[in-house]
């Protein structure tokens, strides 16, 4: 039984993970987990919007933009 095998986190379970932190994730932290591109990082987030996910846009004190997730569909199935 020590032979359990786990089963592999998706790219888009890791940016969920990052976008759900208390600092969320930038861009350029979503790019580098996932080795995507910018444009397929924001078409990501896009997708993530249609299907019911409430992103936030804040900005850092650095002048960067950062993005979390502030309401996921999924824990409002879960609690019905």
């Amino acid at each position: 039984m020590g032979n359990v095998k786990t089963k592999p986190q998706s790219k888009s379970d890791s940016v969920k993970q990052l976008l759900a932190r208390a600092k969320g994730a930038s861009i350029e932290e979503i790019s580098e987990a996932t080795q995507w591109q910018a444009h397929s990082v924001r078409s990501f987030l896009t997708g993530l919007r249609k299907k019911g996910f409430v992103l936030a846009r804040e900005q850092r004190g650095d002048g960067g933009t950062v993005y979390r997730i502030t309401s996921d569909p999924s824990a409002k199935e879960a609690s019905r």
